[in-house]
């Protein structure tokens, strides 16, 4: 059964949950050494109501992407980056780090078994979502007495329909992702579910998404979203620096160096609000959606408009480049891509 083609239709594939073949789960105790966990059938999981992920939010996630080359081959892009990131993001939250041969051995343990479940060249990908999470049971504040950390893939349709298009933005005045000294520079569970008010309501007021600005001035730009900011001025990149209170991007990360490669000069400062109105393009990077051109955004009163509505030279020339090095057809000069052996442990 789990050789039959399965039940997608990857031409109408969207961006949901779908039950596949296998999921990955290791336990620890607090204190002791993690070893490999193992493959168990896709379903639910079972936990105390004390459970300290349920009560104090002790958890934090991953989000990966694993897609097929056009030869047929199977690969990742900077896995090992997710693995240093969770590992950082389990100190912030009082959980136990896995190690990095450990969460590597599960990815690709789960692509691997669910191998059916990726896409055609070119239909989607297999995104990956890793999770750390304090499961042991505790009603004081205090750090759980297990973990478990457990990784589960679903297939989901490419994010770009039919080619780049420019997205809108609301700035908000009213809500803040993060504040200094908070956890907003690890991704933990807790960051995202206050983030659905906002978000909610700037589609409805036929937005693409929200634009943060910074909990303390209010004037520099801090995040679009769940995805990190750039804007370009007179060839020169500018996106936020990583100051605590913004999410340390695996894309972003890769998109900076790819500029540098281009030429482009990068900076890494605090991006003001007024300045981004001003830019000559303005984009925004996460593994979902790689690189999403902002085509508008909305300050108050005040609405600007970017290349015209249209994709700014730059950053198709920076989309075109990373996802031609994450589908192996532009080469890989920083070793980013990691190949998954199917079919063998």
């Amino acid at each position: 059964m789990a050789d039959a083609k399965p039940p997608v239709d990857w031409d109408t594939l969207g961006f949901d949950v779908v039950a596949t073949d296998v999921m990955y789960i290791a336990e620890v105790k607090a204190g002791a050494d993690w070893t490999r966990g193992e493959l168990r059938p896709f379903g639910n999981v079972s936990m105390s109501p004390a459970a300290s992920v349920l009560n104090y939010g002790a958890g934090i996630f991953e989000g990966m992407k694993a897609q097929r080359t056009e030869s047929g081959g199977v690969v990742l892009f900077r896995p090992k980056c997710n693995a240093s990131r969770m590992a950082r993001g389990a100190e912030r939250m009082s959980l136990a780090p896995v190690p990095e041969d450990i969460f590597l051995h599960a990815v690709e343990s789960v692509v691997a078994g669910n191998e059916r479940w990726i896409p055609p060249y070119g239909k989607g990908a297999l995104y990956i979502r890793p999770c750390l999470y304090g499961s042991g049971a505790t009603l004081a504040l205090t750090p759980a007495s297990s973990f478990t950390f457990l990784v589960y893939a679903c297939p989901v349709g490419a994010y770009f329909k039919g080619g780049m298009s420019p997205i809108s933005l609301l700035v908000s005045d009213d809500y803040h992702r993060a504040a200094p000294g908070g956890q907003g520079g690890v991704k933990a569970i807790g960051n995202y579910a206050p983030g659905m008010l906002p978000s909610m309501a700037a589609k409805k007021e036929k937005f693409n998404e929200i634009l943060y600005l910074d909990s303390t001035e209010h004037k520099f730009i801090e995040e679009v979203g769940a995805a990190n900011f750039f804007c370009i001025k007179d060839s020169i990149v500018h996106t936020p620096p990583l100051s605590g209170t913004i999410l340390p991007g695996v894309t972003r990360a890769s998109v900076i160096q790819l500029a540098k490669d281009m030429g482009l000069e990068v900076r890494e400062e605090k991006v003001p609000i007024s300045f981004a109105l001003g830019a000559d393009e303005a984009f925004c990077t996460g593994t979902a959606a790689v690189i999403s051109p902002i085509g508008k955004i909305q300050h108050g009163s005040q609405c600007v408009e970017f290349c015209g509505g249209k994709v700014g030279r730059y950053t198709q020339e920076l989309f075109n480049t990373l996802t031609g090095i994450q589908l192996c057809q532009v080469p890989d000069l920083h070793g980013w891509v990691s190949h998954v052996t199917i079919g063998k442990d």
